[in-house]
Formats: structure tokens, C-alpha cells, sequence
């Protein structure tokens, strides 16, 4: 076995329920589920977290969501559903492959918000937009060059 419990699935070393497969992502139910359905999709290019992973691989992943997600409303019918990504043992990720959780949901499950939702103050989020966008003029990461920033 690898150090990878998601890698071991792709490549067949470790069983999972697969319910999609095509030549980037991997869909299977989770082991943890937390309600009926709960289904992972990963990339099958192993990447840690959202930094790791390569903007096609990420497309991909986004794609395979999208697919999975019309099938698990269909079968389960569900009043809502969540999707949930976490980065980094601070973020609340706990298998170092990243992976998106898609979580059926019914309106009286006992599943509950993580935060609690209230107004942020609009000076922080002005100042946090500028360092944000200053941070794009002095080093813009690989691969954003041709988007548009608002500086406005």
C-alpha cells in the first residue's frame, strides 16, 4: 500500500464503492458517510490540496461534481446539497489527497453550519480587497496573467 489511502483506491489496491470513473476523477462513496450518498470525487493525479492540484485537474474534478451531483438528485431527491472541500490539517482536511465531498441533504438532518453567518465590517473588507489585489501587481501566481483584476 502507498501513504495514500485515495491513491490506493485508484489504483485498485484498496476497494471503495466507485460509482464514476472517467480519465481524470474518481467518484465513490465515502467510507465516513455522514448521510446517505455521501460521495467523494478526487482526481485520480495525486495533489495534497487545493495548491497542489493543476487547474485542469481541478476543472476536472468541478465536472465530475457537477455530473454526480444530477445522479445523487435524482436517486435521493434531496432538499439540498453540500459540497465541501478542506485544505490542510487548519482547514479541517484529513486525508492529504484533495477530495470534494458531496453531502445530500434533507431540510430536518441533524448535519449543522460550521459558522455562524453575521456582517462583516466593510473597512476590513476593503482593506482585505487591497492586499489581496495588491498581492496580484506584485507577484501574480502562475497562470492568472490573462484575467481581469478589478483594481476599481
Amino acid at each position: 500500500m502507498s501513504e495514500c489511502v485515495f491513491c490506493d483506491i485508484v489504483s485498485s489496491r484498496l476497494h471503495a464503492e466507485i460509482l464514476f470513473e472517467d480519465e481524470s476523477t474518481v467518484a465513490f462513496l465515502d467510507n465516513t458517510a455522514v448521510m446517505e450518498g455521501h460521495t467523494l470525487v478526487i482526481p485520480k493525479r495525486h495533489a495534497a490540496d487545493i495548491w497542489e492540484i493543476s487547474q485542469d485537474d481541478a476543472a476536472a474534478v468541478m465536472r465530475t461534481a457537477h455530473t454526480m451531483a444530477a445522479l445523487l438528485d435524482r436517486v435521493f431527491a434531496p432538499d439540498g446539497m453540500t459540497l465541501f472541500q478542506a485544505n490542510r490539517p487548519a482547514g479541517w482536511q484529513d486525508v492529504f489527497h484533495l477530495h470534494l465531498h458531496l453531502v445530500p441533504r434533507k431540510g430536518s438532518d441533524h448535519l449543522n453550519r460550521p459558522w455562524h453567518v453575521g456582517r462583516a465590517d466593510p473597512v476590513i473588507l476593503a482593506r482585505t480587497r487591497r492586499q489581496i489585489l495588491d498581492a496580484v501587481t506584485t507577484g501574480t501566481p502562475a497562470g492568472l496573467l490573462p484575467y481581469r483584476w478589478s483594481t476599481a
